[in-house]
């Protein structure tokens, strides 16, 4: 089934972030894990209409044009000095989501995704989607405890107002 929790547990859902995870539930029985073995441009793949009909820009694939740039540091001018990428990015810049597959927890890429969407300017909520099940490993319950752990101890406090977790 698919799951999911925003952190801190302390605020509610936004109606903004109902809307993505209502995308996530519309399609999970084609996303599902471990029935399906998709990579995460392939979740992408599949989400992208939904998620564009609530008036998200989804990348649509690797190549230059095709990423979705997040300015992160600015210089002369306002110039973008810096950005990182993000799979998907509300149309007020406010949400950004991030879509794992096999390696969110292999290779702690979920913790990569956090501290890029932590540093982007303007963002407010990381909606982070791991598998359920990767190999036999619960990826959903790996992530929720170090996020469950992070917001408790309050021993590093982020910029956002949450973290949304789903597992699909």
């Amino acid at each position: 089934m698919l799951k999911y929790q925003l952190f801190p547990r302390s605020v509610g859902i936004t109606e903004q972030v109902q809307r993505v995870i209502e995308c996530f539930d519309r399609t999970y029985n084609q996303i599902k894990s471990p029935e399906n073995e998709l990579k995460s441009n392939e979740v992408l793949d599949i989400l992208r209409p939904h998620l564009e009909n609530i008036g998200f820009i989804v990348e649509t694939g690797k190549a230059r044009g095709q990423k979705i740039p997040v300015p992160v540091l600015f210089g002369l001018n306002n110039t973008v000095d810096q950005s990182f990428n993000a799979d998907g990015l509300s149309g007020d810049g406010k949400i950004v989501l991030e879509v794992e597959a096999g390696r969110a927890t292999a290779n702690f890429a979920f913790l990569k995704d956090i501290f890029q969407a932590s540093m982007m300017h303007g963002v407010e909520f990381l909606i982070l989607a791991v598998r359920n099940e990767y190999r036999g490993s619960d990826d959903f319950h790996k992530v929720y405890t170090f996020l469950e752990t992070l917001y408790i101890s309050s021993r590093l406090v982020l910029p956002l107002k949450g973290i949304i977790l789903i597992g699909y």
